[in-house]
């Protein structure tokens, strides 16, 4: 893709506009040049060119909000991007979701939740219990995924509403984290599930 790209416009730089890949709001603007976008490229973090400091630099390298890559689009003059990546906290420096002063708000939030599970198998840590379940394995993810399923039955037999609508919760839960486990994602489920009603 590189190749096909008009630097010359722009002066060895191209206008990269980053979505949310989750909720598609518009989060900031920034700039790439030829180095910034194959970084962006190799290490799956989206990396600019600072017009400013004069050097490349990876959203994210001091405030550990990262902009993780899903996909990169150009349009059709080849001289702008279109960035789609999952943030991980607010963009902007003021602390606010976007550069342009908007909430990002999760409307779907088994989305946003997924990308939360989803930076807790790539940056796992010692204190989250959603990276010790990735730790474990396949078979125990699946597992749980199990457990939780039976428990969940066992409550539909009753009348606590509270209680069932908990163990839905965590069945939900369990399964993301399967899913990522598989390499998998609740998009891919809801379109096999969108292909089967249009058969319907």
């Amino acid at each position: 893709m590189i190749d096909q790209l008009d630097f010359a416009k722009g002066d060895g730089l191209l206008p990269a506009i980053v979505q949310d890949s989750m909720t598609d709001k518009v989060l900031m603007l920034g700039y790439m040049n030829r180095e910034a976008l194959q970084t962006t490229l190799d290490i799956r973090r989206v990396t600019f060119f600072s017009r400013s400091k004069q050097r490349l630099w990876t959203k994210g390298e001091s405030s550990g909000h990262f902009l993780e890559l899903e996909d990169i689009k150009m349009d059709c003059d080849r001289d702008t991007l279109l960035v789609r990546a999952r943030p991980l906290g607010p963009v902007c420096h003021t602390g606010s979701d976007t550069c342009f002063d908007q909430e990002n708000t999760k409307s779907d939030f088994i989305a946003y939740l997924e990308s939360v599970i989803h930076d807790r198998r790539d940056n796992p840590n010692d204190r989250s219990y959603t990276a010790s379940l990735f730790a474990k394995g396949i078979n125990k993810v699946a597992q749980k995924v199990g457990e939780e399923a039976v428990e969940l039955v066992i409550e539909a037999k009753d009348d606590n509403r509270d209680l069932f609508l908990n163990e839905a919760a965590d069945l939900t839960y369990h399964l993301l984290v399967l899913l990522a486990a598989k390499g998998c994602r609740w998009s891919e489920v809801l379109e096999v599930l969108q292909a089967r009603h249009q058969k319907s």
